[in-house]
């Protein structure tokens, strides 16, 4: 009966270990959490499985060695480290123990570890707040380095030469820690090597040391490596002496090791250290290509408790790793990739884009083009292998505004990574999140109900007329805007978006995007105490184009201060979304919020010469209150299906709100409007103006300012298509009789 080995992540540096170990007679199960992985495809027995989830991994890895009893389990190229130690552990397996698994993963462990064992390793302080970051400035000097301290790829990883760029490097940095955790440090000046080492029985046997190519500044971006180094005997042999005692002190002794090592002024220091091989292409293509040895090979007897074959180099030759990075801006064109691959000297070109990718210049290392794999005689052949391959392989990119919303959706989707899958029709029916998140608390049926309280009502067309342009303009509080039609506050681009995009560049790009296209922002308030002044400042940067939504604190105080914060801007109005008064991320946050009386209401109101809007209206009785309370404008919502299941959608109490409201205040609606027919269906129905939220929230994700201001003009542009089908020449012609229930 074959062994079985298991391979903890499933991804394109997994995949040669998969292939060596399948060739090697064994049967391999694949876990990674994403089902279409590549490695999956290969794996004999796939399953489905985060490498993060410890626990998770491990109660399958004994359910399987139930049926098929596993014999060894490892990883390349990806920090599973403690998964792997925690099923090799369960199972009995060869590995290291947990706790040094966990200290070659937690980069303060790992300090704390070298600190203790004497190995040279920079000067170091965790940081979890601002706070922390400045004071670890204060006592460490500049230049230095803030990352996380459980993530790997150069994810949130920043160099900081003054005061003045800490605070966005920390909330960079903050934005790509999964715990929050981070370690600032001492920048180590000099060159860089990457080590690897198979252990077996306590013996150390480097196996590979190359140049690491850094660039982009401040960032730490890796754009290629290149085996053999080229520095001198005596410097790699001193580098090689701290790898090892960095692998003794983290207790590494089975199975592998990979280095980051600078060479600085004071000799060679660890950057970090893993249990397990190199990633970036290293281990499995240019350390083979370079000296004909099979690591994949050696690290899988190892896994199995073997002493590893021969680690002694067969030949001598060069090899490389080239990053493709492409200037920034939608692909239009990929051509050349097959001539490219008949190039002497190429071995292998890995590409990470496709045609209408949105492309940004690189902030870690998991957000390169592509890859290179070149070897030769000599260096210089290997890299003039290169230059032929950038010469053939054309990669075009344009920075015209050729926008569509293909191709917002399609970067959006990439940048969201899992907390939104971008849906072609954002319905909540296939939402993979909650709250937080960007689904629906519960079941998700508030948010579903919405789309399905729209999709009742048909539209009546009349096409004998004279309307041959129809005019989509109206105005709001004294201001004329191109289209009865605003973007919803959304807040949490960390919390609910998953950090795919800075909270202010969030804002700006709503804000500044609905300007561009002739409509107006509003802005939400947070958990955060301090996150309104985000949306504050977006609004002020933009002359007060925008109306920020604030949380109803439990202390009418704490509204007032944000409301005289909103006048300061030059903010068009303001208001409180009044149904979150139990939400979930301000009870995650300790922020207390509560309902309000009417005659707290028209305490809030009276504070401010600023129009007053209440969202979160779902009932008459709450319409009839609001308009006693004085308030300028209600947003009839069910907060985007966020705050209770099993509400109805907005457009089923939207006529009912409207025949006790309509004659005392504006009436606004959001929840589930996706396209001009749904917002001339609200407007039909009595709404004034219509808000729209994660369409919009995708729009900015996806191509910032350009997308917003693009998705505007698409709605504007559908909402004149309906109203010339149903002759219709103003907003104010839009009413009941062009639409019935079905």
């Amino acid at each position: 009966m074959k062994k079985t080995i298991m391979v903890i992540g499933g991804g394109l540096l997994q995949t040669p270990v998969i292939a060596t170990a399948k060739k090697m007679g064994y049967q391999v199960i694949v876990t990674d959490y994403n089902p279409d992985a590549i490695g999956m495809k290969q794996a004999d027995i796939p399953i489905v499985m985060s490498t993060r989830d410890i626990q998770g991994s491990v109660r399958v890895a004994k359910q399987q060695n139930e049926i098929t009893p596993i014999s060894a389990v490892l990883t390349v190229g990806t920090d599973a480290s403690m998964t792997v130690a925690a099923v090799a552990n369960a199972l009995n397996l060869p590995g290291i123990k947990f706790e040094d698994a966990e200290a070659a993963t937690n980069k303060i462990k790992m300090r704390m570890r070298f600190k203790e064992h004497n190995v040279p390793s920079p000067a170091f302080l965790p940081v979890w707040s601002l706070s922390d970051a400045k004071k670890a400035a204060k006592i460490l000097g500049f230049p230095l380095v803030i990352k996380p301290s459980d993530n790997m790829g150069a994810r949130g990883v920043m160099k900081i030469e003054n005061a003045n760029q800490i605070s966005d490097a920390f909330k960079f940095a903050k934005s790509a820690s999964p715990s929050g955790e981070l370690i600032i440090e001492q920048f180590m000046e000099g060159p860089e090597l990457s080590i690897d080492a198979i252990i077996y029985n306590g013996e150390i046997t480097i196996t590979g040391v190359a140049d690491r190519i850094i660039e982009f500044p401040p960032y730490f971006i890796e754009t290629g490596h290149t085996m053999p180094s080229s520095l001198p005997p005596d410097v790699i042999n001193a580098a090689c002496d701290v790898m090892k005692q960095g692998i003794k002190a983290l207790g590494i002794d089975i199975g592998a090791a990979k280095g980051d090592i600078k060479i600085t002024k004071d000799g060679p220091m660890i950057g970090e250290l893993a249990a397990r091989l190199s990633g970036g292409f290293m281990s499995a293509y240019t350390y083979p290509l370079s000296t004909g040895v099979d690591l994949m090979k050696a690290a899988i007897e190892v896994a199995l408790g073997q002493e590893p074959g021969n680690l002694e180099p067969v030949f001598n030759r060069v090899a490389i790793e080239r990053s493709i990075i492409c200037k920034p801006g939608i692909v239009k064109k990929i051509s050349g990739l097959e001539e490219a691959l008949k190039i002497p000297g190429i071995e292998a070109i890995f590409l990470n884009i496709k045609e209408g990718d949105m492309l940004s210049t690189p902030k870690s290392n998991v957000e390169k083009h592509g890859h290179i794999i070149a070897s030769g005689k000599t260096l210089q052949e290997a890299e003039y292998a290169v230059t032929q391959c950038l010469s053939v392989l054309k990669i075009e990119t344009t920075t015209d505004l050729e926008i569509t919303l293909k191709a917002i959706q399609s970067a959006a989707r990439e940048k969201f990574k899992k907390i939104c899958y971008v849906c072609k029709t954002c319905d909540g029916k296939d939402c993979p999140s909650g709250v937080p998140g960007m689904g629906g608390i519960g079941t998700g049926e508030s948010f579903r109900r919405n789309s399905e309280a729209i999709k009742k009502y048909k539209v009546i067309t009349r096409v004998i007329h004279d309307v041959h342009e129809p005019d989509t303009s109206t105005e709001i509080f004294g201001k004329k805007i191109s289209i009865p039609v605003m973007a919803a506050p959304i807040t949490g681009s960390v919390t609910n978006m998953g950090g795919a995009i800075e909270e202010l560049d969030y804002n700006i790009a709503v804000v500044k995007g609905c300007k561009q296209s002739g409509t107006i922002a509003f802005v939400g308030d947070g958990a955060t105490p301090d996150k309104y002044k985000i949306g504050l400042q977006a609004i002020e940067e933009e002359k007060g184009w925008g109306i920020p939504i604030f949380k109803p604190r439990k202390d009418n105080k704490e509204i007032i201060m944000r409301i005289k914060a909103a006048e300061k801007s030059g903010a068009i109005a303001c208001g409180i979304d009044i149904d979150a008064v139990v939400f979930k991320t301000m009870a995650m946050k300790g922020q207390e919020v509560g309902p309000k009386s009417l005659e707290e209401l028209k305490e809030i109101k009276a504070s401010t010469k600023l129009p007053f809007i209440l969202k979160g209206i779902m009932s008459p009785k709450d319409a009839e209150l609001a308009c006693k309370a004085g308030v300028d404008a209600i947003i009839v919502s069910n907060h985007g299906g966020r705050v209770l299941d099993q509400m109805p959608g907005s457009m089923d109490v939207l006529p009912d709100i409207v025949s006790v409201a309509k004659d005392s205040t504006i009436i606004m609606i959001d929840g589930g409007f996706r396209d001009g027919t749904d917002i001339i269906k609200a407007l039909a129905l009595g709404a004034q103006y219509v808000l729209i939220g994660r369409p919009v929230a995708i729009a900015a994700v996806g191509m910032g300012i350009d997308g917003t201001a693009y998705y505007m003009n698409h709605i504007k542009e559908e909402v004149k298509k309906v109203m010339k089908l149903t002759g219709c020449a103003t907003i104010k012609d839009i009413n009941s009789d062009i639409i019935m229930k079905v």
